[in-house]
């Protein structure tokens, strides 16, 4: 049985929509729910001609930490197709261009507590242009082997959700293991 929603309201904060609904449960209950209306995104895999992988070691303010990553971002309008959007954080981020693309499928990180989809993909062919940081971005590019970002999870150092997902799709869709 699906929830029935008997109200809802949203909240608009920064750029997080807040949703506070007043559902009824299967048993009949009404509770409060609430949950972050959030953009959809994406996650880029870039694989250079040496098959090392492009990676970001990125501020995260929320966590107060530099964190190894993967190229993503946000999908700032409804109607742009992710991979425009995939194609647009890649050169941004990394200061590279992509001639090829394998769509890695989607995933929610979060479904309990946001509405938030991202679009995986890896991208292959590259070209070097200039990396383009919003002014709020701070972020090193590193280049490494597959095996030494597998070493980065296995140890715990690599933790980006979107990141971790795209690397096991990619490895389970190309048998890279």
């Amino acid at each position: 049985m699906v929830w029935k929603i008997s109200s809802s309201r949203k909240e608009q904060v920064d750029r997080f929509g807040v949703v506070i609904e007043k559902v009824i449960v299967p048993n009949g209950e009404e509770r409060n729910f609430s949950y972050l209306d959030f953009a959809k995104g994406v996650c880029i895999l870039p694989i250079t001609a040496d098959k090392e992988i492009i990676c970001l070691k990125q501020y995260r303010h929320a966590i107060k930490s530099w964190e190894w990553e993967l190229p993503a971002g946000m999908i700032d309008n409804e109607s742009d197709a992710p991979i425009e959007t995939a194609k647009k954080e890649l050169e941004e981020e990394t200061g590279n261009t992509a001639d090829y693309w394998l769509d890695l499928g989607s995933f929610y990180p979060s479904p309990g507590s946001t509405s938030e989809e991202i679009y995986l993909f890896a991208a292959t062919g590259l070209n070097t242009t200039e990396q383009q940081l919003e002014t709020s971005e701070q972020i090193e590019v590193h280049k490494l082997t597959m095996q030494e970002v597998k070493t980065l999870i296995e140890k715990g150092e690599f933790k980006h959700g979107a990141g971790l997902a795209a690397v096991l799709r990619y490895m389970l869709i190309t048998d890279n293991r």
